[in-house]
């Protein structure tokens, strides 16, 4: 990327992390296991949250911290039991989510590695043994 074009600008700007979002949001809605992991029943708040968190990350407005504080991506995923099964739940939508802007391959390599590491990271819980 040069000096005058951020990752944001670069992939779409606004209207692609709102799409990239949404989507995701979508098959979080109708996945009960990772669900969980969002209390409120509206999942609205969760969306513009991770979408301001997303932009700022890439180089766009920096509105999650003005709203927000310093993003402390860990540290605010504590209060959840992250295992590593709702972590894979997770990918399956964000990357089914990536799937639908048609980003340049580069870009869409990055967009993919950032968002693996990011949800490897958080992951705070042992898996769960289904016998018991």
């Amino acid at each position: 990327m040069s000096d005058r074009v951020t990752y944001y600008e670069a992939m779409g700007g606004h209207e692609t992390f709102v799409k990239l979002v949404h989507e995701f949001y979508r098959g979080v809605a109708q996945d009960e296991p990772l669900r969980a992991l969002y209390p409120e029943a509206d999942l609205g708040p969760a969306e513009v949250r991770l979408r301001m968190f997303l932009e700022q990350y890439w180089g766009g407005p920096t509105t999650y911290s003005e709203q927000r504080g310093h993003p402390r991506l860990r540290m605010r995923h504590v209060p959840y039991a992250v295992t590593p099964d709702q972590r894979d739940r997770w990918l399956l939508h964000m990357m089914n989510a990536v799937d639908t802007l048609g980003l340049p391959e580069q870009l869409d390599e990055l967009l993919r590695d950032y968002l693996t590491r990011a949800a490897y990271s958080l992951v705070n819980a042992p898996a769960v043994d289904p016998a018991g």
